[in-house]
């Protein structure tokens, strides 16, 4: 089995997760940034970041964590992406309530995720919690409080895209083992029956 699509996946969503804590600490630092900009900017990473989603989803890494609720999440992301880079001010209260609602579920599928990888024994499960704990308090607060002043809510939404990247770098790269013989379900099914 090829393990070229799992590389791609793995590579894609580091470099989108960089991506995103760059924008994050932009927004977070810096709310005067350009709207229109930051709106063109993110609606790309969020696109790109889909659509590795849905390609580490389709690939079949070893453990069958990092990837594993991608599809819909997905499909989510490159819709929303879209629809940020169509729809830049005229609805930014709207898109931190729909941005926040897709954080938020991203960090409760790494919740899951953190506590799969502790029955593994990945060392560094805590951590995904943590960073998936945070990035869900930050979602929770684009969620509830979406008529906040503009600059505190380009703020926020800094940190929780600080939060998201970081918590999606840690899942991508200690998450996903790609074995170079690794075989594919079936040849492994017909292993497991010896």
């Amino acid at each position: 089995m090829s393990t070229v699509p799992m590389k791609v996946a793995k590579t894609g969503y580091i470099v989108l997760s960089a991506g995103f804590i760059v924008l994050g600490i932009l927004l977070a630092f810096f709310p005067e940034f350009s709207v229109d900009l930051a709106c063109d900017i993110l609606g790309g990473i969020m696109m790109g970041f889909g659509a590795f989603k849905i390609a580490g989803y389709l690939s079949k890494d070893l453990y069958r964590l990092a990837f594993q609720y991608d599809l819909p999440l997905g499909c989510l992301f490159v819709i929303l992406g879209v629809l940020i880079i169509a729809y830049p001010v005229q609805t930014m209260a709207f898109f931190s309530v729909v941005l926040g609602i897709s954080i938020l579920a991203d960090g409760l599928f790494k919740i899951q995720i953190a506590m799969d990888s502790r029955r593994f024994g990945i060392d560094l499960w805590w951590l995904i919690l943590v960073l998936a704990l945070l990035s869900g308090l930050a979602a929770a607060l684009l969620i509830f409080y979406p008529s906040t002043g503009g600059q505190i809510i380009v703020t926020l939404f800094g940190v929780a895209l600080i939060c998201e990247g970081i918590q999606n770098l840690i899942a991508a790269a200690f998450l996903v083992k790609i074995i170079k013989h690794q075989l594919p379900d079936d040849d492994m099914s017909r292993i497991n029956e010896f």
